[in-house]
């Protein structure tokens, strides 16, 4: 090894492989919420003109149909135009047109946890809670199904679950102690999980 290279080494040349590192991962990060904020937008946007076209031509099912055809034609090597999808843009903006709060937040979570969420959970305020949990404690689709699945709307690790003892280990292992959960709670959230 050269003098150089023993010198790049000793010096703060680890600390500043450290920083770039950092710097790309944080990039990545903010790189895939713009994009997910981007295809949200864009799937709340194609919801709206099924809806107001259907309204405004009296146009049927078969519109839906017609439009995913032509646009998986056009957008060939891109996913995401099918029916059911196209159905579920429909149903997105209409879930959420009338509450403005959420229609922020829905923008922070990937497509597949709001339609799990959208889904599964019709109480305003429990979608979000789940819409919550998963910006904040990154709660996975999977997850969010099995909670809204046994009807639980209480953060993991803030008491003893029983459930807890049903999840993958590796998962189980990966999940947030009480301590972090509380510390990203709101007031009156933790005088509620007090009573539990």
């Amino acid at each position: 090894m050269s003098n150089k290279e023993e010198t790049i080494l000793k010096s703060d040349y680890l600390q500043f492989l450290k920083e770039i590192k950092e710097k790309i991962a944080s990039a990545r990060v903010t790189a895939y919420r713009k994009l997910n904020r981007g295809l949200i937008e864009l799937y709340w946007d194609i919801g709206k003109k099924i809806i107001e076209r259907q309204e405004k031509f009296g146009w049927g099912k078969s519109v839906v149909e017609k439009l995913s055809k032509d646009l998986r034609q056009e957008f060939s090597a891109t996913k995401g135009y099918s029916v059911q999808n196209l159905w579920y843009m429909r149903q997105f903006y209409l879930e959420y047109r009338d509450l403005p709060n959420l229609q922020q937040l829905v923008g922070e979570i990937p497509w597949g946890q709001n339609l799990v969420i959208m889904s599964r959970i019709k109480d305003v305020e429990e979608r979000e809670f789940y819409i919550r949990g998963t910006i904040q404690f990154g709660w996975s689709r999977n997850l969010e199904v099995e909670y809204a699945l046994r009807g639980i709307r209480k953060p993991i690790g803030v008491s003893e679950y029983k459930l807890t003892k049903k999840l993958p280990k590796k998962l189980a292992q990966s999940l947030p102690t009480p301590e972090v959960l509380k510390k990203g709670l709101k007031v009156e959230d933790t005088i509620i999980l007090e009573d539990v």
